[in-house]
């Protein structure tokens, strides 16, 4: 048999990724939003439902919402609300579309830039199927993951074009991309880093100033990126007060997170759209976290300079990991499995060029390598259509998620909310509680127990969770309102208009309030009291405001 020339296996091994891809991911276009961001997303966005209009363009270049300034990413969402309807689908299939495109270019790429076909194709094979990516690609809210990998590649595609060629086009293109991808998420800020790694392997770039001078531009805008991004993400309340989470435990963590996302390249089990931040660190853990980063490193620097692709591998994985560590902590989460979705192009590197170096004086190694390749991929490919199958619904996942973790208060607290929706409130309360007893501080647990509570007319109790929810957070304005509205069930207006203000003082274009506000002054007949919200809600929500009118004229 005629063994396939050079252009036709290439060819052959794009197909043979698509093809992986789709066995493990094509499914997710049976499945639902889930009520984990997905509404912050989409779901609920009237920006994105819209499609794309001038105003949605215009909101999305100027909006903080989501904790996040990506306009790319809701550009991109628009899009798909535009050509595939509300249907869940499209979105899935989207994110599925992108994944391919980052494992076919991560092919061309790595190939092109070392000439090494089968170390360069296990690393995107691997990319494309382990399990630690079914999250960037199952959740329609990762959008801006799968984004943000495809203009990585780009960039560094038109970096290696203008190494190979330079000019001042091929370098704008390169700062062309890479702000594309920072439009996308920030946490693209770790690129012009990886660029100096790759000036040391592949590409064998004689170290000079010159390597760090030229990525100056690039430089500038991650520290633009990462300013914008700082100032969005605390004024949203998403980082977290250092009081809440001493320094100590934050680097405590980090040791942790290293370890945990080594140890899960190699077992990835157990995995979980959440995991809460520990209670306790203890000593042993850190130990171990930090002996195995600083062992890794150790070995790295010893072996890294005859055997480059190791130090490129390592400190990618470690550099990139860098935004999203928890040094700086956004969120509740200790780690999270997305994170790794570019990060682990470093270790794929290390493991697909360190393999068969490590099995040089193997008898048969070709075979031996291939027959290992395949055991492997076949194993990731398992596990990770598996693992996608849990995010079908909030139910199959949320209950996933309670029985591979513990004390996961998010997961019974949104399962509690998909329990709400099909308006099964006792179980919905059940869900609720179990998540207060994991975290007795979470403001949203009470207040979506307060909620559940006001769906069977227990409004006593109702008025009681919002109130405590209140204790916990008292700048809650969502709770506020919702007290509002209890107080009205119960007519005790004066508490309902106190309620109300109270949220339009924590919230001053919270427009659902001032409606409310002038229904409970018709009520109690004070009409010119409700001509005031009126004046005020035209300019928030004309057509709100004509509802009010039509019942003041009455």
């Amino acid at each position: 048999m005629k063994p396939l020339n050079q252009k036709n296996l290439v060819l052959l091994i794009y197909f043979a990724l698509i093809a992986a891809a789709l066995l493990v991911f094509w499914q997710v276009r049976n499945f639902d939003f889930i009520n984990y961001d997905d509404d912050v997303y989409v779901s609920a966005n009237p920006h994105v439902l819209n499609g794309l209009t001038a105003d949605g363009l215009w909101w999305a270049f100027t909006t903080g919402h989501a904790a996040n300034w990506h306009p790319l990413t809701w550009l991109s969402l628009m899009l798909d609300r535009q050509f595939f309807g509300p249907n869940p689908a499209g979105f899935h299939l989207t994110n599925l579309f992108f994944h391919i495109a980052n494992t076919l270019l991560l092919f061309l790429v790595l190939k092109q830039m070392t000439n090494a076909i089968w170390q360069s194709a296990f690393a995107a094979a691997l990319f494309a199927l382990h399990p630690m990516h079914v999250e960037s690609v199952a959740w329609i809210t990762e959008r801006k993951d799968v984004l943000i990998a495809f203009f990585w590649i780009l960039a560094i595609a038109a970096y290696y074009s203008y190494i190979k060629r330079p000019g001042v086009l091929r370098y704008l293109l390169t700062l062309f991309v890479f702000a594309l991808g920072l439009m996308s998420k920030p946490m693209l800020v770790t690129l012009p880093f990886v660029l100096l790694l790759l000036d040391y392997w592949p590409l064998q770039r004689k170290i000079s100033w010159r390597l760090l001078v030229e990525k100056i531009p690039l430089f500038a805008l991650s520290v633009i990126s990462c300013v914008i991004t700082f100032l969005i993400q605390r004024s949203s309340g998403a980082v977290s007060n250092i009081n809440i989470l001493s320094l100590n435990s934050r680097i405590a963590n980090v040791f942790l997170s290293y370890a945990q996302y080594i140890g899960k390249i190699f077992w990835p089990s157990n995995l979980a759209i959440f995991y809460p931040f520990p209670g306790r660190i203890s000593f042993w853990q850190i130990a171990v976290g930090a002996l195995l980063l600083l062992g890794i490193s150790f070995f790295v620097v010893r072996y890294g300079r005859s055997q480059r692709y190791l130090s490129l591998g390592w400190f990618w994985f470690v550099g990139t990991l860098i935004p999203v560590i928890g040094i700086i902590q956004v969120g509740p989460q200790s780690y999270a499995d997305r994170y790794t979705y570019i990060p682990y192009i470093g270790l794929f590197i290390m493991l697909a060029w360190g393999l068969p170096e490590l099995l040089k004086k193997l008898p048969q190694r070709k075979i031996a390598l291939g027959l290992l390749m395949i055991l492997v991929l076949t194993t990731l490919g398992i596990c990770a259509h598996r693992q996608t199958s849990y995010w079908k619904n909030s139910f199959t996942l949320f209950s996933h998620v309670i029985e591979v973790t513990q004390n996961n208060y998010l997961a019974y607290n949104n399962l509690g909310n998909a329990y709400g929706n099909l308006g099964r409130y006792a179980e919905e309360i059940k869900f609720y509680k179990q998540a207060i007893i994991f975290n007795p501080k979470s403001a949203i647990a009470y207040n979506n127990l307060g909620v559940a509570y006001g769906s069977l007319g227990r409004h006593i109790e109702e008025i009681e969770a919002y109130k405590q929810a209140i204790r916990i957070n008292p700048n809650y304005a969502e709770v506020y309102y919702n007290l509002g509205l209890a107080y009205g069930d119960l007519s005790r207006y004066t508490e309902e208009i106190d309620a109300l203000r109270q949220t339009i003082k924590i919230k001053p274009d919270y427009a659902d309030a001032y409606y409310k506000l002038g229904y409970v002054y018709l009520a109690i007949g004070d009409k010119n009291s409700a001509l005031a919200e009126y004046n005020i809600l035209k300019s928030l929500k004309p057509e709100m405001a004509n509802k009010l009118l039509e019942q003041i004229n009455k």
